[in-house]
């Protein structure tokens, strides 16, 4: 049975801003999350987990690292994520040296990358000294920089996201910085999910892919790389599918490659979903044809409010006579057009009838006798909606 909302104007559910949409999500942690939000707004979402996060709870490097902390304090501790923080926390207990720990911490400047950090801190019954408005390292760095760091031992937890010259600037302005390396990313148990949303970005099945980390974005350009297909990648992402990034941070990698990335000014899930609430929509041109209002989106057509699934062959017609909306277009384009046809024009008539009954307005595109189908553009109505 074919799925349909009803508009507002119908009286019941209106059709939710991302439905017709499909959402690609990489997200290892608050996927589930993620995925709710954007399902909630009515978008499908193919969620790949690019990368899994891998505790380091029996690492040497972070044993070592405690030890060396709380054998000799250092000046300042940089605490960079929540869940890193609260794994320090629980790895150090787990070796028994907890409450050493929290005690070295009482006695150093505390300061925190942003305010769920500065819960988690908080709620190990510390106290932060400072964090930045802005959630950013660089204002971290700044703040470190005037007030001097020279000869001072800085302590900064690391968290698998690139920090762009922060050690570096702080070696270079004569601190001593020790990495505190909580958790490793790591590539996927199962590579399958990442092969597929890489495969659907690249067919443009997707109409956006969303990025929460920096490794996750490098992760996925690597597995591109490896499968050939980072130039068809990076093409779909530059011109046809919208990559959106939590923050300037998680966009680097991509920036690199000259991708121009969407980001909300907040860097927190639910802004980026808003964010995708407002771009995807506004990437669609609404059509005046045969006195309704047609919207063409992602896997899905909204007809005067009421959203219409139509079949992958149906929508590649359809985007076909968009292209000149109004004008013929001849049976043996659209037959190439149709994903996987051979030669028979044929394969044309049968995807157009299952487009009509799909569209519930047959009259929506009209039949040109011997030359082909085109889009019943109303140009007296294409005027209403230049503006929207």
């Amino acid at each position: 049975m074919q799925r349909q909302q009803t508009g507002a104007a119908g009286g019941e559910d209106p059709v939710g801003p991302l439905a017709g949409f499909t959402v690609g999500v990489t997200a290892a942690r608050r996927a589930d999350e993620l995925g709710a939000l954007l399902r909630r707004r009515g978008a499908e979402v193919m969620h790949a987990p690019a990368l899994r996060i891998v505790p380091l709870a029996d690492d040497s490097e972070l044993l070592a690292a405690t030890k060396q902390l709380i054998d000799s304090a250092p000046d300042v501790v940089v605490a960079t994520t929540a869940i890193g923080f609260r794994g320090w926390v629980e790895a150090a207990d787990g070796w028994g040296l907890g409450d050493a720990l929290l005690d070295r911490l009482r006695e150093v400047r505390l300061l925190a990358r942003g305010p769920k950090v500065r819960g988690a801190i908080r709620a190990a019954g510390l106290t932060e000294e400072w964090f930045p408005a802005s959630e950013s390292m660089a204002e971290v760095l700044d703040r470190l920089l005037e007030e001097g760091v020279e000869g001072h031992r800085i302590a900064v937890q690391l968290h698998g996201e690139p920090l762009p010259g922060f050690v570096e600037s702080l070696r270079a302005a004569g601190a001593e910085v020790v990495g505190v390396p909580v958790y490793r990313w790591m590539p996927p148990e199962d590579i399958g999910p990442v092969d597929r949303l890489l495969d659907a970005t690249v067919a443009r099945a997707l109409d956006a892919v969303t990025f929460t980390s920096a490794p996750a974005a490098a992760s996925l350009l690597d597995r591109a790389e490896r499968r050939g297909m980072r130039a068809e990648l990076l093409d779909a992402l530059r011109h046809d599918v919208l990559p959106a990034c939590v923050g300037p941070v998680t966009a680097l990698p991509l920036e690199a490659h000259d991708v121009p990335t969407s980001q909300p000014e907040r860097f927190r899930l639910g802004p980026l979903v808003q964010l995708l609430t407002a771009e995807l929509p506004g990437r669609v041109r609404p059509l005046p044809v045969a006195g309704r209002r047609l919207e063409i989106r992602g896997h899905a057509v909204v007809v005067d409010g009421e959203l219409r699934t139509v079949p992958p062959a149906g929508m590649a017609l359809l985007r076909a006579l968009a292209r000149r909306p109004g004008w013929v277009v001849a049976r043996s384009e659209l037959l190439r057009s149709l994903p996987g046809a051979g030669r028979d024009e044929h394969a044309v008539e049968t995807a157009m009838a299952r487009l009509r009954m799909a569209l519930g307005a047959p009259k929506l595109i009209q039949t040109v006798v011997k030359r082909g189908y085109r889009l019943a553009l109303d140009p007296s109505a294409e005027t209403k909606y230049a503006g929207e």
